[in-house]
């Protein structure tokens, strides 16, 4: 049976729930829900385990906080024995628009502490990434409170329909492969 292992990314903790850094945790959430999954608390993570298809779906939601991540990643990928190509890293991007998603299988860690920390645990950057656009309209050294922030009220509607896509991504992933998932998805642009 093929395993997979798919990483949101957060900050544990109330204060951060539901904000643009923990978008990861969200997308996560929201596939376990989508497929009757329910979560645990386990070493270094948050996690839940799901069947699709034939394939055990292994789902996390790191506790180390964003900037240690790549503990988390490293100890489950080991544990589950996914290889790497076989996991999937759900992380907000402030380079890209709020009306876009990007889908990669390598790529740098574009100033984001938690994927540094998984790229400095891995050493390397060929990780397959689902980089989820929370944009950059924020005044100039006001980046952190921008980051750590919730969502706008007019924001809300797209990124309810892009999390719902990201569940999509997610499944066309693990059955059909990254390649598919980035021709049929990396061309998408969400209406504000």
């Amino acid at each position: 049976m093929e395993k997979f292992l798919i990483i949101g990314l957060g900050n544990i903790g109330a204060e951060y729930a539901h904000t643009r850094h923990n978008i990861g945790f969200d997308v996560a959430d929201a596939f376990v829900k989508k497929h009757g999954g329910s979560w645990r608390v386990d070493r270094l993570a948050e996690v839940s385990e799901i069947k699709l298809k034939g394939r055990t779906v292994t789902v996390i939601k790191p506790t180390t906080y964003m900037n240690l991540s790549g503990r988390a990643f490293r100890y489950w990928m080991d544990a589950t024995k996914t290889k790497v190509e076989n996991t999937f890293t759900i992380v907000d991007d402030l380079a890209l628009p709020i009306e876009k998603i990007r889908i990669r299988p390598s790529g740098s860690d574009a100033g984001h502490n938690g994927l540094r920390d998984i790229q400095m645990v891995l050493g390397n950057d060929v990780y397959p990434k689902l980089r989820f656009g929370i944009g950059n309209i924020f005044p100039k050294g006001r980046q952190v409170d921008f980051v750590l922030g919730k969502w706008l009220k007019e924001e809300i509607p797209v990124i309810e329909e892009k999390i719902y896509t990201c569940v999509d991504i997610i499944e066309t992933f693990v059955l059909m492969g990254i390649n598919e998932a980035m021709n049929k998805y990396n061309k998408l642009s969400f209406k504000k």
